[in-house]
């Protein structure tokens, strides 16, 4: 082993307060695999706006105590120089049912205890959500909560809010990491719980904060619709995570008493040991509750992510099957239900450049304007609180991959409050004597059937910058269709086929954005780390008077085939 890794491995295990990982390196020292201590060593878990997040493992790129006590530390000194009251409002810290996260929680808050900042700390696993809402309900000047979301069971994460109640955004990103690489270079400040509790720094937050957020849900005015409650049945599953207790509560509590959760998924379990990939939006994932829903004849099948931050539903088709509805459909029924119960000072609605363009037309026909965000809730929710006013409130956001957020309770997405207002609209829709299908037709026919579609490409290491080569050869027919504009969120311009140029307002992003004749949409990422490309897709076609939901579907599924293989054809190789 060269003398300088040699260096590292020594310094880790002297500092690392963990037998297991101390254990991990010795054998690999043991059994002299240098090409592993090595990958372990080669530089730092990245901490980004998402904050942390990686396998759970020995060194400084992974998971583990010594990473989460030096990035505690970093945050902390960041948000003593940063906000002036940082020490006595202090951060709000949850965790999820992960094996790691006790640990990990709990040896963050002895490092901002130890820094003198005042930690409210939930006496047992809480969903993500819960966490976002104490920030605001407590005043504090951040929030963590430790999980890994629906991510793999080897992983683990730290995600951090600010005091406005949303996940960080630049500067504070590269303002805590900067932090965290001087707090990984000097001794760690470290207070025992007991200790801490003792002095009055650590609170432990029991029933009374649970019980704050479930009344606040009860109390949301988006979530006064209280139609029908009775007739509407459905499956829930919490899919080994820590949504459960919670969801069965506020579904209770709006007068839902048709509920079934899946036994074998309701409990906290960190080896996730009946699903693959604990995703919603994974292949199989979704089988439990389904066949829960068709035990029971339920209406809909439903789902929160193991923190209980995204929503996943499928409904019951005419047939008796069920049809999963994609983040898209979910994210405009959501729309159009809202904003026709909307007050005129509380109609602010956005969602991402990726997602639907659906939700901006409804909002149009509703006489608003819907804004538009780079990637990520961390900017829908950041933006939103900016864009706020008495004039014109926020009222809901969403991102494609299953997010939402309705109402301002909450400055992220929050799957418990989505899964009352889904289920309240869907009562709604019965004591109609209608259904969501129903309800997904009347929008399409009224704006037309919007599709959707993400292809990732792995390309070859030799193939040109696919970024590059767009810029210097910007297409002006993409298959049948006319380029009508192009965005490039790089140089944050948008180049009309006239040659006019209009400025985008958003942070630039390497991103090309091309809307074309007909109504289609292609969004191509090129990353700039690794030869692959994320495409994203977007057909419409007009219902006539003659179609079914079934044969619009099915139109725009051939004309998205035909429009992915024109794209995908015509990009250099």
């Amino acid at each position: 082993m060269n003398t300088h890794l040699q260096l590292q491995v020594n310094h880790w295990l002297e500092n690392d307060p963990d037998p297991r990982t101390q254990t991990q390196l010795q054998t690999l020292i043991d059994n002299g695999n240098e090409a592993e201590l090595a990958a372990r060593f080669a530089g730092r878990l990245e901490f980004g706006t998402a904050g942390l997040r990686g396998v759970v493992g020995a060194g400084p790129m992974g998971m583990n105590r010594l990473v989460i006590r030096q990035t505690s530390a970093g945050l902390g000194a960041y948000l003593l120089d940063q906000i002036k009251d940082a020490a006595e409002r202090g951060v709000v810290i949850g965790y999820d049912g992960r094996h790691d996260s006790f640990n990990f929680a709990h040896d963050a808050a002895s490092v901002l205890t130890a820094m003198g900042i005042k930690v409210r700390l939930t006496s047992k696993v809480a969903p993500t959500p819960l966490v976002a809402f104490g920030v605001k309900h407590f005043n504090a000047a951040a929030g963590i909560v430790v999980t890994a979301s629906h991510n793999p069971p080897q992983y683990n994460g730290y995600k951090v809010y600010w005091e406005n109640g949303a996940q960080i955004i630049p500067p504070h990103d590269s303002g805590i990491a900067a932090q965290i690489e001087r707090a990984a270079n000097q001794a760690i400040p470290f207070l025992e719980h007991d200790e801490a509790v003792k002095q009055g720094k650590l609170i432990l937050l029991q029933d009374d904060f649970y019980q704050s957020y479930r009344h606040g849900v009860q109390q949301a005015e988006v979530l006064q619709n209280h139609t029908a409650p009775e007739k509407v049945s459905l499956a829930y599953t919490a899919m080994h995570g820590v949504g459960a207790e919670m969801a069965e509560t506020v579904l209770k509590d709006a007068g839902f008493t048709q509920v079934y959760s899946v036994a074998s998924q309701r409990e906290p379990d960190g080896d996730f040991p009946t699903v693959n990939f604990p995703n919603p939006e994974e292949k199989g994932a979704m089988d439990l509750v389904i066949a829960e829903a068709k035990k029971h004849g339920a209406m809909l099948a439903c789902a929160n992510d193991p923190d209980a931050d995204r929503f996943a539903v499928a409904v019951r088709r005419d047939d008796g099957e069920y049809q999963m509805l994609t983040g898209d459909q979910v994210g405009v029924l959501f729309g159009h239900y809202l904003l026709s119960h909307a007050k005129d000072n509380q109609r602010l609605t956005g969602t991402t450049i990726v997602s639907s363009s659906l939700l901006s037309k409804i909002a149009q026909g509703f006489g608003t304007q819907s804004f538009t965000t780079l990637t990520g809730f961390k900017w829908l929710m950041n933006v939103g609180i900016a864009k706020t006013s008495p004039e014109d409130q926020f009222l809901f956001a969403y991102e494609e991959a299953l997010g939402y957020t309705v109402g301002s309770m909450v400055w992220d997405k929050d799957g418990l409050s989505a899964l009352v207002a889904f289920a309240q609209l869907t009562a709604e829709l019965v004591a109609k004597g209608q259904t969501i299908w129903d309800r997904l037709e009347h929008i399409y026919r009224e704006h037309g059937f919007y599709l959707n579609a993400q292809v990732s490409i792995a390309l070859k290491p030799d193939t040109p910058n696919i970024g590059a080569y767009l810029r210097e050869h910007p297409p002006v027919k993409i298959g049948e269709h006319d380029v009508l504009s192009t965005d490039d969120l790089k140089a944050l311009e948008r180049r009309f086929a006239d040659g006019s140029v209009e400025k985008i307002d958003l942070p630039p992003s390497d991103v090309l954005t091309y809307c074309l004749a007909g109504g289609a949409r292609v969004i191509v990422r090129p990353s700039g780390t690794e030869p692959k490309i994320k495409c994203y897709y977007e057909v419409v076609e007009t219902m006539v008077d003659t179609d079914t939901l079934a044969s619009a579907q099915a139109r725009a599924s051939k004309a998205m085939d035909d429009f992915i293989q024109a794209h995908q054809a015509s990009l250099p190789k």
